[in-house]
């Protein structure tokens, strides 16, 4: 299987992780940066709706930058930001002050590579939901056409209906009763809410 990078992807990208038990997954770092993607963005949900989390690139980012040389900006000092985003959003689920501790320090050490801060918390998000892919970068681009290739369909833009073995299982939301239960947030979301039941979630969903 093939993904691009993604910043706490949503729950439709860790199915295919978790579908992908002890398997080999790549995850693409020479192909060419673009904004406006998972890539350095997640949706979460707090009291008052969805809300985009975005981690800022150096200026002068292009596309033409591939995804490994991606530096990560201090502007705007986003780290705090989207540490109390996260509190803010989930400190009343059940499973928050049991996972903080794990995620926090993602939040006060600086990262110098978006890909490297995008992998590390990938891992930790598998070891904490139990799921076990053998991710690697990739060693060179891979062209368009390959297997199990899900680079650019999974896409703040398109409609994870698109993908006929993903259905996203509702599972428990805090703010469910005043939003409705909202598919496809990022992971954080699910594990958060549901703990060692994120996996079971993660199954149902790929089925």
């Amino acid at each position: 299987m093939l993904l691009s990078s993604a910043y706490l992807p949503p729950v439709w990208y860790v199915a295919k992780l978790a579908a992908c038990e002890g398997q080999e997954v790549r995850i693409e770092q020479y192909d060419h940066y673009l904004k406006q993607t998972y890539r350095n963005r997640c949706c979460i949900v707090g009291p008052t709706g969805v809300q985009s989390l975005t981690v800022p690139t150096e200026k002068g980012t292009e596309q033409k930058t591939l995804m490994r040389d991606v530096r990560i900006s201090e502007h705007g000092n986003w780290r705090h930001l989207h540490w109390n985003a996260l509190v803010s959003s989930y400190a009343s689920t059940p499973f928050f002050l049991y996972y903080a501790d794990d995620f926090r320090p993602f939040y006060e050490r600086r990262f110098e590579f978006l890909f490297d801060f995008n992998l590390q918390l990938l891992e930790l998000v598998c070891r904490l939901i139990d799921i076990h892919p053998l991710l690697k970068p990739t060693e060179l681009f891979s062209p368009e056409g390959v297997e199990d290739d899900f680079r650019e369909l999974i896409h703040p833009k398109h409609d994870y209906q698109l993908d006929s073995t993903f259905h996203p299982a509702p599972y428990y939301q805090v703010f469910r009763e005043r939003t409705g239960f909202i598919p496809n947030l990022s992971v954080v979301d699910l594990l958060f809410n549901m703990g060692p039941e994120s996996l079971l979630v993660l199954h149902e969903s790929c089925r």
